[in-house]
């Protein structure tokens, strides 16, 4: 039994060096964030919103929208309804949205951008943006968007924060999350010329990079991951633009994010099986667009794999009657909690939101870091194809109202 705890930990922490590739890449953090230098407004925008049954947040974002600081004439703003039993479609129109209407079955997000792309792309637009309909945008948002495609970039990722921080101590730990993604992923990115992550909202690219690909063509239900790797597989990169904030309206059921998350981790696993291989089979430049691409996409089955090999070398330690595993899994579960709960308290002073209505969060924020791990573990056994609706409320519009 002792040899069997041996070896496990040994497996374990040699997966663990693993994560030793993206500890160097986020010491590039601590060089300084450089912003992309002021340009006239030349870019024309069109905003593709995909929306399933999101009457009571869409006017919310297509206001936000239609008053941003940028020319008007610049921007049109469409809304791809889908699959909807509410009025979604007359909420968009009375906003102020053009509507496209999906010409054929959608089953996914993907197959709605797919279809509302195909009808787009005849049209005379420098350049699309995708939001999800519980955003709301700070002010200058196009305008700083426009600053990056006038300087050469191909694909952009804006700055997400939560727009209900407060709401619930699951919704301030979103927020925490995407401050600490922000920092360890995006700005070291950013520094070192490699893509930024692309996530499902908040995200625009010319419209070479879909004549280059062949238009939207995504299969999984992580579309915004999926997307990612076909653009590292072109040589694209994505670019971080860390002065455009969008707000996301986050869940404040715990149930409801272990759903989300779960559909999230697989959707990447699934992207890692049908692209890693193509990937390294495409032989286009810039080699490292792909080496950290495939790192991305491998991370969730190394941690899961990693997860339960820790996992199991501490219950062969216990099983074993070694009272120092035991002692040594409880110091590290304390540990892994306090210095959890004091990066909360970093991280909310980073993304500049309020420490007396983060409390809550920051004590739980242990807790939802640490749930990433079962789903994963999950994900490994289990493929997610199913996409379930989570019900917004329109608070997201609450943080972006006060910033103005």
């Amino acid at each position: 039994m002792e040899l069997i705890h041996y070896i496990l930990l040994t497996l374990s922490f040699s997966l663990k060096i693993f994560t030793l590739y993206f500890a160097v890449v986020a010491v590039f953090a601590l060089l300084r964030r450089r912003s992309y230098p002021a340009a006239a407004p030349q870019t024309r925008f069109a905003v593709v919103i995909a929306a399933r049954n999101e009457e009571t947040v869409i006017g919310n974002l297509i206001y936000s929208l239609l008053n941003q600081d940028y020319p008007a004439e610049l921007l049109d703003v469409y809304v791809v309804p889908n699959n909807c039993t509410d009025f979604t479609e007359a909420a968009a129109a009375a906003a102020g949205a053009k509507i496209l209407h999906c010409l054929g079955p959608v089953s996914s997000k993907g197959d709605a951008l797919h279809q509302a792309f195909a009808q787009l792309m005849p049209l005379d637009y420098d350049a699309f943006l995708v939001f999800d309909a519980d955003n709301v945008l700070e002010p200058d948002y196009l305008a700083r968007m426009n600053d990056a495609f006038a300087s050469g970039a191909m694909v952009c990722k804006s700055q997400t924060r939560a727009g209900n921080p407060s709401a619930s101590a699951v919704a301030g730990c979103y927020g925490l999350y995407n401050v600490c993604f922000e920092l360890i992923w995006n700005r070291p990115r950013a520094a070192c010329g490699l893509s930024a992550k692309l996530v499902g909202t908040g995200f625009g690219f010319r419209r070479e990079v879909l004549e280059r690909l062949g238009g939207w063509n995504t299969s999984t239900i992580a579309e915004d991951a999926e997307f990612a790797a076909q653009c590292a597989k072109a040589g694209i990169r994505v670019s971080w633009v860390p002065d455009a904030v969008n707000y996301d309206e986050e869940p404040t059921s715990f149930r409801v994010s272990l759903r989300q998350r779960y559909r999230w981790c697989s959707g990447v696993m699934q992207v890692a099986k049908q692209n890693v291989g193509k990937l390294w089979r495409s032989g286009v430049p810039r080699p490292m667009l792909r080496w950290d691409m495939t790192m991305f996409m491998l991370a969730p089955f190394t941690q899961a794999v990693s997860g339960l090999l820790l996992a199991a070398s501490v219950a062969a330690g216990i099983l074993n009657g070694s009272a120092a595993a035991a002692i040594a899994a409880l110091c590290g579960l304390g540990l892994y909690c306090v210095g959890g709960m004091a990066l909360g308290v970093v991280l909310c002073v980073l993304g500049g939101y309020a420490l007396q209505g983060m409390t809550k969060s920051i004590l739980f924020f242990p807790v939802f870091m640490a749930s990433w791990l079962p789903l994963q573990i999950v994900s490994l056994f289990r493929d997610n194809t199913q996409w379930r609706q989570v019900t917004h409320q329109g608070q997201g519009a609450l943080r972006s109202a006060k910033a103005r």
